[in-house]
């Protein structure tokens, strides 16, 4: 179906930071399959553990135990804080786990209609309910009509917060991004989600939060959420959980899991054995390499140069970053960049129109990182000069 207008350019292998196509061309690969695969491509312990779990076991279903989806679930817990996992296939079937625990809990404490509140330029995702929870307007149209039961705020606005929590007594839940990936790359003021928390607890709703891009070391912690020194109720995962194999995960504490008893919920293929398998061997990396120090130190490098090199330009409205995760905004439309990316051999992304969005792998060395820098700058300053090359 015509749902992609896709780049004039197809892939044939992937090494590390690199992708090749079938004439042999190598394009630095920046934006990581859109923040999926954190450990490049074809990572040696990946395609082991690939190897070996393909040969072996790679669907029994969840009518069974799935030990490795148990094992799973325990180094999830234990590096978030959280209580229980539910596995699914992708960022938006995670989100969808949230939205009904959180629907479950406001029927708990007595609501008809337990209303969650999301956020103005949130993605949360494109079935129904997280079409409806997403904060663009554009994407859902001709899809209505769309799900009761959501409010949307201004994102980064605790007074708007406060007012709707004061307004309506049947709040479940806060629904929210640590920082807006698909709306710019945006990250919030320090002391945003700590106030967030702190709102969410004192009316007994709970904080729910989508690390589908920020997870998994991205921001230079394992979760974004650690930056602030909290604990939300729910949190979901995807993309570079499994590094390009399908995988999700909505985890929360024992306060939201509670509600989801047997049946309530399910998935054929969560948390298969070779989904497990992969996941656990990205978290093995991730730590022994310590990636979450790596990403936080050689973003703020790369945040540094960023606006050193851009900010005084003129036509440059924004640069924002938080780990390895960037946003250039100018002041125009510049769809156009991607394309003169591919001419230079370098994969990036334009999301919001406007902004040029950077994703690496976390594995990327000090050299690639200035190979990134000087392209993405340059780019930047021909686009808005109005060349091309």
């Amino acid at each position: 179906m015509g749902t992609y207008n896709r780049l004039p350019v197809g892939f044939k292998s992937g090494s590390g930071i690199w992708l090749m196509d079938a004439d042999g061309n190598r394009y630095l690969d920046a934006l990581a399959g859109i923040a999926v695969c954190g450990l490049g491509h074809c990572h040696p312990a990946l395609s082991e553990t690939l190897a070996r779990q393909g040969s072996t076991l790679v669907h029994t279903s969840n009518l069974y135990e799935v030990p490795l989806q148990e094992e799973l679930a325990e180094r999830l817990c234990e590096l978030s804080g959280l209580d229980k996992v539910f596995f699914s296939n992708s960022g938006a079937e995670a989100n969808e786990a949230a939205i009904k625990i959180s629907r479950r809990y406001g029927h708990q404490l007595g609501y008809d209609l337990p209303i969650i509140v999301v956020m103005n330029n949130s993605f949360h995702g494109r079935t129904m309910a997280t079409l409806t929870a997403t904060g663009n307007e554009k994407i859902k149209e001709g899809f209505e009509p769309l799900l009761d039961g959501f409010i949307h705020i201004r994102y980064n606005d605790i007074p708007a917060l406060e007012q709707v929590m004061n307004e309506n007594s049947n709040i479940a839940a806060v629904m929210l991004e640590p920082v807006l990936g698909e709306g710019g790359v945006i990250v919030p003021d320090s002391g945003y989600l700590k106030k967030i928390r702190d709102i969410t607890q004192n009316h007994k709703a709970l904080m729910v939060l989508d690390e589908v891009q920020t997870g998994m070391c991205r921001t230079g912690e394992w979760f974004a959420f650690q930056h602030e020194q909290i604990l939300p109720d729910v949190m979901t995962l995807a993309k570079s959980l499994g590094n390009g194999i399908p995988i999700g995960a909505c985890i929360a504490n024992e306060l939201a899991a509670a509600p989801m008893t047997a049946g309530s919920h399910g998935s054929t293929f969560g948390g298969n054995p070779l989904a497990a398998s992969v996941a656990l061997t990205v978290i093995d990396v991730l730590t022994m390499e310590k990636l979450d120090a790596r990403a936080r130190h050689l973003g703020e490098e790369m945040l540094f140069k960023f606006k050193s090199r851009l900010q005084d330009i003129k036509g440059v409205n924004r640069i924002d970053g938080a780990g390895l995760m960037f946003g250039i905004e100018l002041d125009r439309e510049c769809s156009e960049i991607v394309t003169m990316g591919l001419e230079r051999n370098i994969l990036v992304n334009v999301t919001a129109q406007k902004v040029v969005r950077l994703l690496p792998p976390l594995v990327i060395t000090d050299d690639d990182a200035e190979k990134i820098v000087t392209l993405v700058c340059e780019m930047v300053m021909d686009f808005l000069k109005g060349a091309k090359k």
